[in-house]
């Protein structure tokens, strides 16, 4: 008996050439199950025919004979696994053939060789329970390189169905669904894997929810955006996701001044600026002439940045304007709060006092009057609800202001999410960093 027969009847052939494809890195940031050594110690049974042993021999020697990246060794292999697969008597013998195309495409680096075997091997029929979950993985992985939506979808859903509780095969088919412009699927399937790994106590790779906003934008869907981005900057609290986050709610939303205020001054309070038109639309909303201490504050942190020129006609003016107003403003905050706290004073009065002090840092202030305009008729509850707030998490009440985000409701419910999100992610201990997942590609 020859050394080729006696592995193949132990059914150990070729299976580290498996685990080497298995082992192939996901693109768009999804990870595949890294192969563990389950696989190559139970390997399917397998009993070969005598004509497929004698052609097969000679294939597996020419394998082992290639050099990467040297043609003539890497055709007379393929060669001899062509005399094998054309020798073929069963399933048994398919399934062995495709091992060894498999190997071959490891050792050349060739996907459509890996894709061809990985095919014939499931094709056979004899992959087993342990074996199957990780082909079909591969196999939807590589159809997904190879922009075979269709294909990768097909066997990606029987990996799922395999492995259903592995939550990074539901992001590689999430990803073919968005890829196949079926993007509410992906990104529901996106948000399930993000919310089971973190369930573990370990927050998903950071370009799963990258990628989740990014498809939200995609879709138009302000909602989804501000669900991503909540949970992006929870789980990575960085200035340039809270930007990211904001930037995209922001297009989406097509908020009026007051709302874009509040979210510009999430932008702020995390430096999250990306660009120089994030300070342009932040004193836009701020308006010098209403806030003219926060209005001068954008400026100078925007000059100190090197992304607003000082001697622009825009920021100039508005300087201007700001300085113009700001020492009379200043004067009169005593007045203001004074006139908000009496038991007469109007709605308006008290919005319009805590506003003031709110754009001058003074958090406590503003947060009591919030509190007293919320029980007056008329107040438009959603605003205040965000800058009640907005001034607790000044004042470092990550949970109160938590709480208070969550209670708003209509179109400002999106920034109000992306809020809440920053202040949950600033209120817990940073998580120990998770496995380096692959970057993730240009659409």
């Amino acid at each position: 008996m020859t050394p080729f027969s006696k592995a193949n009847r132990l059914g150990l052939i070729s299976h580290a050439a498996l685990a080497g494809a298995l082992a192939l890195g996901v693109t768009m940031g999804a990870a595949i199950v890294a192969p563990g050594t389950a696989l190559a110690a139970k390997a399917p049974k397998v009993k070969l025919s005598k004509g497929f042993i004698a052609a097969a021999q000679p294939a597996q020697t020419a394998i082992n004979a290639v050099v990467a990246g040297d043609a003539a060794t890497e055709s007379a292999a393929k060669s001899a696994i062509d005399a094998a697969i054309a020798a073929i008597a069963g399933d048994d013998d398919k399934y062995t053939a495709g091992s060894l195309l498999l190997s071959l495409g490891n050792k050349s680096k060739k996907a459509e060789y890996q894709r061809q075997g990985i095919q014939m091997m499931l094709e056979s029929g004899k992959a087993d329970s342990t074996t199957a979950p990780q082909l079909y993985s591969a196999a939807g992985d590589l159809a997904f390189r190879a922009k075979d939506y269709a294909t990768a979808e097909r066997y990606l859903l029987q990996a799922v169905e395999l492995s259903p509780n592995d939550p990074s095969l539901k992001v590689l088919l999430g990803e073919t669904y968005i890829s196949n412009n079926k993007v509410a699927e992906g990104m529901a399937l996106l948000r399930g894997a993000i919310t089971s790994t973190a369930a573990s106590g370990q927050p998903a790779p950071e370009s799963w929810y990258r990628r989740g906003l990014g498809s939200a934008y995609k879709a138009k869907s302000v909602n989804d955006a501000a669900q991503f981005g909540a949970m992006l900057i929870k789980d990575y609290p960085t200035s340039a996701n809270a930007g990211a986050a904001v930037q995209i709610v922001r297009e989406l939303a097509n908020y009026g001044a007051q709302d874009n205020l509040d979210l510009m001054r999430l932008m702020g309070r995390s430096n999250g600026y990306l660009e120089s038109r994030d300070y342009v639309e932040y004193i836009q909303a701020s308006d010098p002439r209403r806030l003219p201490g926060e209005t001068l504050d954008v400026i100078a942190a925007g000059v100190a940045a090197g992304k607003l020129r000082a001697a622009d006609v825009f920021v100039a003016d508005a300087k201007t304007q700001a300085s113009g107003r700001l020492a009379a403003d200043k004067a009169s905050l005593a007045g203001y709060e004074a006139d908000a706290r009496k038991a007469s004073a109007t709605e308006t009065t008290i919005s319009g006092a805590a506003d003031t002090l709110l754009s001058y840092g003074k958090a406590a202030e503003a947060e009591e009057l919030y509190k007293l305009a919320l029980a007056k008729s008329g107040v438009d509850t959603n605003r205040a609800l965000t800058r009640l707030g907005i001034a607790q998490y000044d004042q470092g009440k990550y949970a109160e202001a938590q709480a208070s985000f969550a209670k708003v409701t209509g179109p400002r419910m999106a920034l109000a999410k992306l809020w809440a999100g920053w202040a949950q992610g600033k209120a817990k201990p940073a998580a120990p960093a998770p496995a380096p997942a692959a970057a993730p590609a240009s659409e």
